[in-house]
């Protein structure tokens, strides 16, 4: 995984990629240059297929796929967005700002303490 460094974030943003495709190759810079801009946050970049023992039974099928969690480690969004700066932006101010709503899905449930726990490691 790759990811900045903010010890305690008030944020996490997992990025769900594959190396092979296109749209993520593009979406990364964005994806770091928001890392930059946003100090509070821990960004991380996660290639599924390398990291698909973190996923359990979760099938990412559409990239970027993100998952955004606070800092109590709850899932705030989890799934597919267009590639663009301006919608990553919008989703982690709003959930700074405590207006997205916890994840309820099941699947996705499951997964996010592995995914958060293997962005520690």
């Amino acid at each position: 995984m790759n990811d900045n460094t903010a010890a305690n974030p008030a944020l996490w943003v997992l990025c769900l990629c594959a190396e092979w495709c296109g749209t993520c190759r593009e979406y990364q810079p964005l994806f770091n240059q928001l890392a930059a801009d946003m100090p509070q946050a821990r960004f991380v970049w996660v290639d599924v297929e390398t990291h698909d023992d973190l996923l359990q039974d979760l099938d990412i099928e559409n990239f970027p796929t993100l998952l955004i969690a606070d800092a109590q480690q709850q899932a705030r969004f989890a799934g597919t967005v267009l590639p663009h700066f301006e919608t990553l932006q919008r989703l982690c101010k709003a959930a700074l700002a405590g207006d997205l709503p916890l994840v309820s899905d099941p699947a996705w449930l499951a997964v996010v303490p592995g995914l958060l726990a293997g962005a520690i490691d």
